[in-house]
């Protein structure tokens, strides 16, 4: 194709508070999109041809010209892949599971060895059931029996799963499936049922099923159903494998029920949902350990309660509240509680003996690093494990005894074709936000690159739903930093790497600090001789693609090229779409501009695809997933067509939809490797390094 193609303009227009918006691309959007979701093959044919025809223009463009270098990235990447790698294991009574890739294949097996020693078992092999097509792998629980596994797929990238029942004694699946599940599931302790999550008719997990083996689907009883559509469910258990446990949230606002994991019965309510308050829950010797942001604890704190009276009028401050602290996360075992927290942008972990409450902290001495925790099935024991690494560190994961005090290096990372991290520089810099607030930005560069403003840089962000990025090793960064670019992340308003109050700060009435925020990161590259105007490719996915199309409205001539992944960019028809899957739970992210003129105004003023204008743009390359349930394919599918009939230029716009997959992208991880040499080659060429 020489030309790009030209979305057909249809009369659509939509009134809400007294305006009136034409929208000619509307039509983009298939009037059964939800039988879409699980059966591709069912979009109009119209709508298929221009979808079609877009990425027949791009691999003629882009895809064939770029071949070569997308190959030479992908086998960098691939490169530096331990393909038959394995997990580290996890015990739980007389077994270890574990999970492990083989060389040359895209999908885990999950297997498992006698605790004490002896033959390894493969007891899920996910290249075998995942065929030719989609397969997205929801994870496998085993049952407290060590039995039976339950493993679940969704084979269109549409987010429906279905749950497969093996017999591992027999090693044959059984014929009793649970189908279109949300993907949320968990045993009971006495083998004979799972409880699930299943979608309403408007895809979003409201209610929870007991499906007891050996019976129909059809006769599952209803033990939970949310009546309000902004509230999602989900299910699982505490650790202690005493409570089966039913949450129902928003974006601010949560709601836990519990159900005795040896008795069943009907759910029990801990706190009713309070606007604005959240809480999760783990349970110790008929106590419960409740992190929560109740009565002003905007950094989070952590409190107790008897679980016989579990209301928030009973809770007792356990951890009280520091400002500046951000507590992200806590594991209640045996005789310690796990904190994970953010001081000053760093990450630590805090253990506290419940014994005598004594504590120890756990942090790292580099500029910008990642840090993690979990303590695998069991319950009674007192080692964790933790996981660390920087942008030049590969990853490492210790076991840390917290009777003795020792930690154990259990694995590192390995990088086949070789790392030097002393080849490489990571900074923590900060950028000035025009309300003056300083924006972390973490940067990656090689040893003795001359920061005199004539390297490329791509700048990443994401900004949204209190979701920090963290500062961790990338294989996949190398291949742009081994290039002489910059790689940078900005860690802008609407995360959390500075406290909630970050997150406020970058949400609804505040949103536009994300944009300003994100611009104050480039300009800081440029002004401190990192990189130089129009020699920045901006990348974002998701939420953090809206990012990417309200600075290309704002600053177009700031960047090299955009690369937006499922780019969230028609925000204003998205929250005034009451049956889409996430538009009710995400009006308190975002604002409802449905009942609000207000809400309407500020998000009209900002979204994306509402703002394109007479101007030109830089390159522009829109990735899109026909089965995606969170960003619906028509989002950039509308924007590119928009932008390529409003703007000035000539720069290339791009759109490739993958239709055969939903939010994710591919679902192999090489597959998933290709996607990524794809937007490098993109960057690359647009800064002309191609």
């Amino acid at each position: 194709m020489s030309t790009p193609p030209i979305a057909a303009r249809k009369p659509h227009s939509a009134t809400h508070h007294a305006i009136v918006r034409e929208d000619p691309y509307h039509w983009l959007r298939a009037v059964n999109w939800q039988e879409v979701m699980q059966e591709p093959a069912a979009l109009d044919d119209e709508i298929r041809g221009y979808l079609d025809a877009e990425n027949s223009y791009f691999e003629a463009h882009f895809g064939k010209p770029t071949e070569a270098l997308q190959e030479t990235i992908y086998r960098e990447i691939r490169g530096r892949i331990k393909e038959d790698d394995s997990g580290i294991a996890s015990p739980d009574g007389p077994w270890a599971y574990n999970s492990r890739m083989l060389e040359g294949k895209q999908y885990p097996q999950i297997v498992r060895t006698p605790r004490d020693g002896g033959a390894e078992t493969v007891l899920l092999d996910c290249n075998v059931e995942a065929g030719e097509g989609y397969f997205g792998f929801a994870g496998a629980e085993h049952d407290r029996s060590h039995r039976y596994l339950a493993w679940a797929a969704d084979r269109a990238g549409s987010e429906y799963y279905d749950i497969v029942i093996r017999d591992l004694d027999t090693g044959i699946d059984s014929d009793e499936v649970i189908i279109e599940t949300a993907g949320s599931y968990v045993w009971t302790n006495d083998s004979s049922a799972i409880y699930y999550t299943e979608y309403d008719d408007n895809h979003r997990p409201f209610r929870v099923k007991l499906h007891v083996i050996g019976t129909s689907q059809d006769d599952d009883a209803t033990i939970f159903e949310e009546r309000d559509p902004g509230f999602f469910v989900g299910v699982g258990r505490t650790l202690s494998d005493k409570f089966i446990v039913i949450d129902a949230h928003d974006h601010q606002t949560s709601e836990c029920w519990l159900i005795d994991a040896e008795t069943g019965g009907a759910p029990r309510l801990v706190a009713p949902r309070l606007t604005d308050r959240e809480y999760d829950i783990e349970e110790r010797d008929g106590v419960l350990y409740i992190r929560t942001n109740a009565e002003g604890a905007e950094d989070f704190k952590v409190v107790t309660a008897p679980v016989s009276t579990p209301g928030a009028e009973h809770w007792s401050d356990l951890v009280p509240h520091r400002q500046g602290v951000l507590i992200l996360d806590t594991i209640v075992i045996k005789n310690h509680l796990l904190r994970l927290e953010r001081h000053e942008g760093l990450p630590r972990i805090v253990v506290r003996d419940l014994r005598s409450n004594a504590e120890q902290t756990v942090n790292f001495d580099e500029e910008a690093y990642s840090l993690g925790m979990s303590v695998g099935y069991e319950f009674d024991t007192a080692v964790f494990r933790l996981t660390y690494s920087s942008p030049t560190t590969p990853s490492r994961t210790y076991d840390l005894d917290l009777d003795t005090g020792t930690r154990t290096l259990l694995k590192e990372q390995e990088v086949p074709s070789g790392h030097n991290p002393a080849d490489y520089v990571t900074r923590r810099l900060f950028a000035t936000a025009p309300d003056g607030e300083q924006v972390p930005v973490t940067v990656l560069y090689r040893q003795g690159m001359a920061l005199d403003g004539t390297a490329p840089a791509l700048l990443y962000g994401y900004g949204a739903y209190g979701m920090s990025m963290p500062a961790a090793f990338s294989i996949s960064a190398l291949s742009l930093v081994d290039r002489g670019f910059i790689h940078a992340t900005a860690h802008i308003r609407g995360g959390m790497e500075k406290g909630y109050r970050w997150y406020v700060q970058g949400r609804r009435e505040h949103k536009t600090n994300t944009f300003t925020d994100f611009i104050a990161a480039a300009e800081m590259l440029i002004t401190d001789g990192f990189t130089a105007k129009g020699k920045i490719v901006a990348q974002g996915g998701s939420a953090g693609g809206m990012l990417m199309g309200a600075i290309a409205n704002l600053r177009p001539d700031l960047w090299a090229g955009i690369v937006a992944q499922v780019p969230f960019v028609d925000v204003l028809n998205t929250m005034l779409d009451e049956t889409l899957p996430l538009t009710p739970p995400e009006w308190p992210e975002w604002g409802n501009p449905l009942s609000s003129a207000e809400d309407y105004a500020r998000i009209a003023a900002y979204a994306p695809y509402e703002q394109v204008a007479a101007q030109d743009y830089p390159p522009i390359f829109a990735l899109a997933g026909l089965t995606d349930p969170r960003v619906t394919y028509w989002e950039p599918a509308k924007w590119i067509a928009r932008l390529r009939a409003t703007r000035t230029g000539d720069a290339p716009l791009y759109l490739r939809t993958n239709m055969g997959a939903g939010h994710g992208g591919a679902s192999g991880r090489f597959d998933r490797l290709k996607e990524t040499a794809m937007c490098f080659a993109f960057a690359l060429q647009a800064v002309g390094r191609a």
